[in-house]
């Protein structure tokens, strides 16, 4: 692994993850029993977690935003910083 993998944040908490992981493999088990249900809980469950990433990358946003719209000038320095966040941000954008 990479020093840049290792920076990376996880996107979601670990508990919010492991319940997803454990809500996915009851789908899965259901799936033999009651295919039709599985299928319609999977994308309801899909649909969770892409609002909740929807969620966590708008507040890391809004937070990469109000950082300078409270200042009137800005150092290089911060700048700097603020650019890694926001390569930082990228990068989880872009993980698979």
């Amino acid at each position: 692994m990479s020093e840049r993998e290792q920076q990376l944040e996880p996107l979601l908490a670990q508990g919010e993850a492991e319940e997803f992981r454990g809500r996915w493999q009851s789908i899965q088990s259901d799936f033999v029993d009651e295919p039709e249900r599985s299928v319609q809980e999977a994308d309801e469950l899909v649909t969770q977690l892409m609002q909740q990433l929807t969620q966590t990358f708008q507040q890391e946003r809004q937070s990469l935003e109000s950082q300078f719209k409270e200042q009137d000038e800005v150092s290089t320095e911060e700048l700097r910083v603020a650019l890694q966040r926001y390569r930082s941000f990228f990068e989880r954008l872009l993980a698979t």
